[in-house]
């Protein structure tokens, strides 16, 4: 028997501007919702500009499952659109 751990893969991205990076850091902290993580954010500053541009991009961390199967095919086969398998063990 095997058993997977699986959880959905989904990303957003986030366009903020800013006068400091602290302030990059609070307003994408603002667009991240429980259960996600912050996965990049480069900024930019364009030429003879003040202002900070970043495209940061959430990535979803939470809703982990367990599913079981017999072999690794099915336990692949189990896995739906949309997720991804983090991990086999066997019991």
């Amino acid at each position: 028997m095997l058993i997977g751990l699986m959880r959905p893969v989904e990303s957003k991205t986030h366009t903020v501007q800013a006068e400091e990076l602290d302030e990059i850091q609070d307003l994408l902290a603002a667009e991240t919702p429980e259960g996600w993580q912050l996965a990049s954010a480069p900024v930019a500053m364009a030429k003879k500009d003040t202002v900070l541009t970043a495209e940061g991009t959430i990535v979803r961390r939470d809703g982990v499952q367990e599913i079981e199967a017999d072999d690794m095919a099915a336990l692949e086969a189990k896995v739906p659109e949309g997720y991804q398998l983090l991990s086999v063990r066997v019991v």
